[in-house]
């Protein structure tokens, strides 16, 4: 069956009955950071019909609520959708069905777009549609072709947007599986579970293909479109990315806004924007170049220092906040004495930061994974040097106690 929402898709509200209602359970999806699944009890209810479109032909599913009751998913189970709630409905009742409007028109606008897109892409090119997403942010068009060129994109650009101010209608007409017109009907199969009529969306002049979603009435109310570009897709397919209505309305806010917030700390145009921003990057890469050079003289003059000290008692010890891996290597190499301990850190000195034990092969081996357990932390090592990464440098001085131990233990056995 077809129900009100394919029938009408610009109807926001409209009352019906409750046919069935049974337990079930929804699997949520993770919410913004949260990767964590939460499996949900409540109710699958069906209706004697629905504006809640079900997912299907790549259009995600309506939101609204019955009786002010929020509908958490809609699903197509044969001929029946599927509305899941937290609370029970009672079968025979009459309720109202409200839309979440603004989901459901941007879904028509993206729907729709992709079916002008693809129409065009086809008729200017010859590029075949294979799949399509409507995505939360962005929507996708899969086209079987390894590549698409700069100028095709701008040609097919144009001519839907020519096409969206030529005002031309979207009209949907069922026919029976039977009738000779499907044969001559652009589309990619029927669900192996389909059954009744086939819907059929024609654009004017322009495509006519089946399809189950909700539709625009004409292509004015997309407004406009987007290409944002290409991405390579699978197996020599490429993805074209676009925005259609109001989504290209939003990406333009967040693009200026963007831009006036470069303008206010570039201290220049739009159009200097790049240079200005390429000139800072050299500029930073320049700086990094003078900094590494520093930190490397700082190194060889530290390990010189740290070496001519004759009160290191068998154990050097070094604690620096600015540093990294290759600056305690270098003071390692430097220093270069064999029967010495030298125990270095960088980092923030009651945090994290990196840590090197080097020494005698034997002894490093030994306190290398002891200092890394006292550090919180991990490493490895080879030929006298054990490094890593720590949680804890704050306790830098069990570390330095340990090995003072170490040597103690050493020498009371000479």
């Amino acid at each position: 069956m077809t129900f009100r929402c394919q029938r009408d898709s610009y109807a926001r509200e409209f009352s019906t009955t409750v046919l069935s209602c049974r337990p079930a359970e929804l699997q949520t999806e993770g919410t913004g950071n949260s990767k964590n699944k939460e499996k949900l009890s409540g109710y699958h209810v069906v209706l004697e019909d629905t504006l809640l479109f079900p997912e299907g032909g790549g259009q995600p599913d309506d939101r609204g609520s019955i009786d002010n009751i929020p509908v958490l998913r809609v699903t197509r189970r044969g001929p029946e959708a599927e509305h899941f709630l937290l609370t029970p409905l009672t079968p025979g009742n009459q309720v109202q069905v409200q839309l979440d409007w603004e989901r459901r028109f941007d879904h028509m606008q993206q729907h729709s777009g992709q079916h002008l897109i693809t129409a065009v892409a086809d008729h200017l090119f010859g590029l075949k549609t294979t799949s399509w997403e409507l995505g939360r942010f962005r929507s996708t068009i899969e086209l079987d072709s390894p590549m698409v060129l700069p100028e095709q994109i701008v040609a097919i650009e144009q001519s839907v947007n020519e096409k969206i101010r030529n005002r031309l209608p979207v009209t949907v007409k069922e026919l029976s599986p039977d009738d000779p017109e499907v044969e001559k009907v652009r589309g990619r199969g029927l669900p192996d579970d389909h059954v009744g009529p086939i819907r059929v969306i024609t654009i004017e002049g322009v495509d006519s293909n089946m399809c189950c979603g909700t539709h625009v009435g004409n292509l004015s109310d997309l407004q406009v479109i987007k290409i944002l570009g290409t991405e390579k897709g699978k197996k020599n397919k490429t993805n074209l990315v676009f925005l259609a209505g109001n989504r290209v309305l939003k990406w333009m806010e967040r693009s200026h806004g963007a831009e006036k917030a470069l303008t206010a700390l570039l201290k220049c145009g739009v159009e200097e924007h790049a240079e200005a921003v390429q000139k800072l990057q050299n500029s930073a890469k320049l700086l990094q170049k003078n900094n590494l050079n520093l930190l490397r003289d700082l190194a060889v003059l530290t390990a010189h220092s740290l070496r001519n000290n004759s009160d290191r008692e068998g154990v050097i010890v070094l604690h620096r906040k600015d540093g990294d891996s290759e600056f305690m290597n270098i003071i390692a190499n430097e220093i270069g004495i064999e029967d010495t301990l030298l125990f270095l850190t960088v980092g923030d000195e009651k945090g994290a930061g990196l840590f090197l034990l080097a020494g005698p092969v034997e002894a490093v081996d030994m306190l290398g994974p002891r200092v890394a357990e006292l550090l919180q932390g991990k490493g490895a090592g080879k030929k006298g040097r054990f490094q890593g990464k720590a949680t804890k440098l704050s306790r830098r001085a069990e570390v330095q106690a340990l090995l003072h131990d170490y040597l103690n233990s050493q020498s009371a056995e000479e």
